[in-house]
């Protein structure tokens, strides 16, 4: 009865549901550890926005990088804006509008600075017009923040082009910015929560990042390629069972169903009134 298994037809689908094993289980496996990953980059950023601030020193100082552990961490840091070397940020939507992020150097009192995302400003009435930048507070000021890594077009999917209007930028790079200030600024920067005195007015405060899920929609999808193992085996087990009850059944043999006898179906034939010739 399961020599059926043995016919190509058979043969191929039963190679296609082997084989279509393990690549579920695999996708299953890839798919929970884009949850595993994105579960814990969440729990740290959450950790880390929710933690108190510390010095910036701390995390990043001189010649040091920021740490990718790090990212979103609130750190404080006291200083003087300097506004001659201020730039605007291109290509910085927010709340589905286009605009700008509003970079100031914030210069500590050793003479190193750091990169301050004061906020965002929306973009002039034309590609050429210049933002509307509020200026920052003069004199001694203390900034609270989210510590954020320097941005390379990998991270920030920007591509970076010559030919800018001075004064703008694509990225915010420490590195490259640096090039372009008398003092050495640290890796980095930070991203403005609040400052003393706050200054008014002001560029509109970046939100905080959302932490989204934390991979939710990847553990849906792992179980989702596991769930389809369930699947090809029960239809390959379904149509095996389909196939050898029809094979088990056989074709209808005619009886009973008045077929080769001239009589329609449900008519009975009376023996003695067949053997009474007609007169």
């Amino acid at each position: 009865m399961y020599r059926i298994l043995l016919t190509p037809r058979w043969l191929g689908l039963t190679l296609v549901v082997l084989l279509a094993i393990p690549a579920f289980v695999f996708l299953g496996r890839w798919q929970y550890g884009r949850f595993e990953e994105r579960s814990a980059n969440s729990e740290r950023v959450t950790a880390n926005i929710e933690a108190p601030p510390v010095p910036l020193e701390r995390l990043a100082g001189p010649g040091g990088r920021v740490e990718a552990a790090d990212r979103f961490r609130q750190v404080s840091v006291a200083g003087s804006y300097d506004p001659a070397h201020a730039l605007v940020v291109r290509r910085r939507p927010q709340d589905g509008r286009p605009g700008f992020y509003v970079l100031t150097p914030l210069v500590t009192a050793d003479g190193t600075g750091v990169l301050v995302n004061r906020g965002w400003v929306p973009a002039g009435a034309t590609a050429d017009t210049p933002p509307a930048v509020p200026p920052p507070p003069t004199g001694q000021v203390t900034v609270t923040g989210r510590l954020r890594q320097s941005e390379t077009e990998q991270s920030s999917g920007i591509r970076a082009v010559s030919g800018l209007p001075a004064g703008q930028v694509l990225l915010i790079d420490a590195g490259s910015i640096g090039r372009q200030v008398p003092y050495r600024l640290l890796d980095g920067y930070v991203e403005l929560i609040s400052q003393e005195p706050a200054g008014a007015p002001a560029p509109e405060p970046v939100p905080a990042p959302d932490v989204g899920a934390g991979g939710g929609l990847n553990l849906a999808y792992a179980f989702q390629w596991w769930l389809f193992i369930g699947v090809a085996i029960g239809g390959w087990i379904l149509l095996l069972r389909r196939e050898l009850a029809e094979q088990r059944d056989g074709p209808g043999d005619g009886q009973g169903d008045g077929q080769g006898d001239g009589q329609g179906p449900g008519t009975p034939v009376d023996a003695e009134e067949a053997r009474t010739p007609s007169t």
